[in-house]
């Protein structure tokens, strides 16, 4: 018998159904497609930012694919008619593409913290009038003399005036002086009536001419922005050094400013991180802000406070250091007030041993009431217990112990699994907030190995001890200021408990 639907022609419904039908396959193999180039380039991206170990870069780049086959499976089983799969597929692309985003800020933001990135510094340089002057702005002071000196930072008093004539209008009129505090003192009985001088070493007139802050008013700030060579040969130093295998150490450095980490400033927290990365062991030092000691490379035989070092330069502190416990610092990261509050709170908060329960003064920024015990602190908070002096048993020694308790508080919770993974993000909000000479790959290898292999860390804390007294200072001579004599049997114990990390022995707990 003949077959009656040979040559029969497809209806016009079934022609749109198969056209319907194969519009939709072909949607979803492009979307399909779309997911695996999306998943390509995160996996890329992941990879570049080098944090995630191996094992785990593979085992998410297969979970990823299988995933994508497995859509692009459904496309071909249903024919294509399949619009939770499709819905699927441009969800995970744009999460993918989000992703890929993120871990390229990231890498970004690492790269901006690290190692990599030195060589510049940045001098903030201040225009101080009498607290009672009628000047607003440098527009101002056309007619007024301003006091100068070239001992320090000559390079950079030359810019700020510079800057000085072109706001004020006119080339205004100089007074040289030998000294800073010659210069101050000029300022406040009237001589001149205008200073310049670089914002770092404001804080030591505060230590010379009580309520300092009080006499005088800014009216300009100019940052000037200086090679730092100084840096860059620490960096050389710290290339060497293989972070995975071998034990360092770190000067953690907090500078009394808010703003650009990269300003030069006093050093008020001066603390060494010894790390033994095979042993999980780290032995944080704390050294005394007002140690009375020789600077390398700048006071030759003449003492000064441990934290003067720090205006001239973040290698002067880590040689002054060096020279007191007699040990190589290849590495140093530096945080200001600013810093502090942001990667508390990036952090959601540290939880801090307090040895004492007091209430802080207002001068850290804030005034809480510590418990004796654990406390969990926001980031002012804990800049407020990190500053606090006044009201603390011990004083000094006592806010050095406290600031070690933040830095431990802060290490445990960088330690812990869900600050791990969430380490990209961290890094990219504090990128603005914290500067190291710890190269990219160096801050990779870390994490990496902390997230292979995990483990729990001990951490000791130790402060070094001295005798208060009043004593001349290079960074200020003709003015007696409040100096803390070492403790020689303090630093020997520290050296020896250095040395044992050093050695793979465990620490005394």
């Amino acid at each position: 018998m003949e077959n009656t639907n040979r040559g029969k022609k497809m209806s016009p419904a079934k022609r749109k159904k198969k056209r319907i039908q194969k519009a939709f396959r072909i949607a979803g193999e492009i979307l399909v497609g779309i997911q695996i180039l999306a998943t390509l380039v995160f996996m890329g991206f992941t990879w570049r930012l080098g944090m995630v170990p191996t094992k785990y870069l593979a085992g998410l780049a297969g979970i990823l694919l299988v995933f994508a086959a497995l859509l692009f499976t459904m496309q071909v089983v249903t024919r294509g008619k399949a619009i939770v799969s499709k819905l699927v597929s441009v969800l995970m692309s744009a999460v993918l593409i989000f992703g890929s985003v993120y871990m390229y800020q990231t890498h970004s933001a690492v790269q901006d913290i690290s190692g990599d990135t030195l060589g510049k510094q940045v001098n903030s340089m201040l225009v101080v009038v009498r607290s009672d002057d009628p000047a607003q702005k440098v527009k101002d002071t056309g007619e007024y003399i301003y006091g100068i000196q070239h001992a320090e930072d000559a390079a950079d008093i030359d810019a700020a005036m510079d800057r000085v004539n072109k706001d004020a209008g006119a080339e205004v009129m100089t007074a040289e002086y030998k000294s800073l505090n010659e210069q101050a003192a000029a300022l406040l009985d009237g001589s001149v009536q205008a200073i310049v001088y670089n914002e770092g070493f404001g804080g030591i007139l505060e230590e010379i001419y009580e309520g300092y802050g009080s006499q005088v008013k800014v009216i300009a700030q100019y940052s000037i922005e200086t090679k730092d060579e100084a840096s860059q040969l620490v960096q050389g130093k710290a290339a060497e050094v293989n972070v995975k295998d071998e034990t360092f150490s770190m000067y953690i450095s907090g500078i009394d400013v808010y703003g650009p980490v990269s300003a030069k400033s006093r050093s008020d927290v001066n603390i060494i991180a010894t790390v033994n990365p095979v042993t999980k062991q780290v032995l944080l030092t704390s050294t005394p802000r007002d140690y009375y000691v020789t600077i390398p490379g700048v006071s030759g035989d003449s003492r000064d406070k441990l934290t003067h070092a720090g205006i001239y330069g973040v290698d002067k502190s880590m040689a002054t250091l060096e020279n007191i416990y007699d040990i190589e610092i290849p590495f140093y990261t530096r945080v200001n007030f600013t810093s502090l509050i942001t990667i508390v709170d990036s952090m959601g908060g540290v939880d801090v041993e307090s040895e004492y329960a007091f209430s802080t003064n207002g001068d850290g920024g804030a005034i809480i009431n510590v418990q004796q015990g654990t406390n969990h602190f926001n980031g002012k908070e804990a800049l407020a217990f990190a500053r606090e002096r006044y009201n603390v048993p011990g004083g000094d020694n006592q806010r050095g112990k406290n600031q070690m308790a933040v830095i431990q508080a802060m290490i445990k919770k960088m330690l812990t699994p869900e600050m791990l993974v969430k380490a990209p993000s961290l890094i990219s909000e504090v990128s603005d907030s914290v500067e190291t000479n710890m190269s990219m790959e160096q801050i990779q290898k870390l994490i990496q190995s902390q997230l292979n292999n995990g483990g729990d860390w001990t951490i000791k804390s130790v402060a070094a001890e001295g005798t208060g007294d009043s004593q001349y200072c290079y960074s200020m001579p003709g003015t007696a200021l409040y100096v803390m004599q070492p403790d020689q049997t303090s630093v020997d114990s520290i050296k020896a408990l250095m040395q044992t990390i050093k050695d793979g022995g465990q620490l005394p707990q």
